[in-house]
């Protein structure tokens, strides 16, 4: 006898419709951001950077904090000062960053990649450029280069 309670008609229809329609734009750039940021952090661990986690990339990410005021670089990733300078924290414990006086502003600081941070870049970037030949092989390479056009002319523009 098949159960008629509301409860299984929502969890059947659930499973079988989706429950808000197709991926709009923000999901479609989300799902291949995550993946690209596994990758990256996959590759790191390997590599012998393995007390960096997820977080920590948002602060990497390019095109870097060097050079930049925590105040600035938190506007740029859309995230608080205080979340912002817990990273930084973290970061510069384990060796990856370090705070120095602005010479501009002696009441500001400036982020400044150590040696081990700058390290972390071409590793990063050798772990991007993997996924991006293993997407130009899976999309085909003109309909990669296209996507990838048509990604940097959208940056240009907003």
């Amino acid at each position: 006898m098949q159960s008629t309670s509301p409860s299984s008609h929502f969890t059947e229809s659930a499973a079988t419709e989706p429950p808000v329609g197709p991926p709009l734009i923000g999901a479609l750039l989300r799902m291949p951001w995550e993946v690209v940021r596994q990758r990256m952090l996959a590759r790191l661990h390997e590599r012998g950077f393995d007390d960096l986690e997820l977080p920590h990339l948002n602060v990497l990410q390019y095109p870097g904090p060097a050079g930049a005021r925590p105040s600035e670089l938190a506007a740029r990733l859309g995230m608080s000062k205080q979340a912002l300078n817990y990273l930084l924290g973290e970061l510069e414990r384990l060796g990856y960053v370090k705070r120095r006086p602005d010479p501009d502003d002696l009441r500001s600081k400036r982020i400044v990649l150590t040696r081990r941070g700058s390290s972390v870049v071409p590793v990063i970037r050798e772990a991007v450029g993997e996924l991006e030949r293993d997407w130009a092989l899976e999309l085909g390479p003109e309909r990669f280069a296209q996507l990838r056009a048509l990604l940097l002319e959208l940056n240009r523009r907003i």
